[in-house]
């Protein structure tokens, strides 16, 4: 009887409910590499600084994962999109759109060891940005970085040296182990140690590619 004299009194309304807070999405990028080791190893840093990340071995899956409008950053490996190809212009052309414009979208290349010295030069004169393998690990996620800030998609970039860089990141994991029963998936933090292995792997693998025979001379990537 109280409880409906007090909701007669005091009716419900809406400005009495808590506020509802929207979730943030979650930044997502978008990986073209056919080599599953190199591609699960790009996935697997990128992860751990809480992206999303959706891996696709060939030009057909990455255009229709564009059509989606879910990804910041396209990072593509140069040598399966080509310099003269439908998809490279149109990478570009999204690439090149000004935030303030309704940009988007940014490209960040991956050039091959063996294929460095036949794609350098045109991403230069297309002035579109790369990487050549193998990289630094911490000099990857700065230029990732740049990238997403300038389409607004995280707030600051990372700029930090090698040995800053793991220093950091091994306080954040300790932090986050203290902190919390269980980590959420995107406080996992590499330290220095797991940036040198990681480099220390992709250099190994570079070497496994050069060694490789060729058994197609007319194919650059085999």
């Amino acid at each position: 009887m109280r409880f409906a004299v007090l909701a007669h009194l005091c009716p419900y309304t809406l400005s009495m409910a808590s506020p509802l807070t929207a979730a943030t999405p979650q930044v997502g990028l978008l990986v073209l590499e056919s080599d599953g080791s190199s591609s699960l190893a790009l996935k697997q840093i990128l992860d751990s600084e809480g992206w999303r990340v959706r891996l696709v071995p060939d030009l057909s899956l990455l255009h229709a994962e564009l059509k989606s409008g879910e990804y910041s950053l396209v990072i593509a490996n140069v040598e399966l999109v080509g310099l003269d190809s439908p998809t490279f212009h149109v990478l570009r052309e999204l690439a090149g759109v000004a935030p303030e414009e309704g940009g988007r979208v940014r490209v960040l290349y991956v050039v091959p060891e063996l294929a460095g010295s036949q794609f350098v030069a045109g991403l230069e004169t297309a002035r579109v940005p790369y990487v050549v393998r193998p990289f630094h690990l911490h000099d990857f996620l700065e230029k990732v970085s740049d990238l997403l800030v300038e389409v607004k998609a995280i707030e600051g970039p990372l700029r930090m040296t090698r040995r800053e860089y793991g220093e950091a990141r091994k306080k954040k994991k300790q932090a986050s182990r203290t902190t919390s029963m269980f980590a959420s998936r995107d406080s996992y933090v590499y330290t220095e140690e797991e940036l040198a292995e990681y480099e220390r792997m992709e250099a190994e693998a570079s070497k496994n590619r050069r060694n490789r025979p060729r058994t197609n001379l007319g194919d650059p990537r085999s």
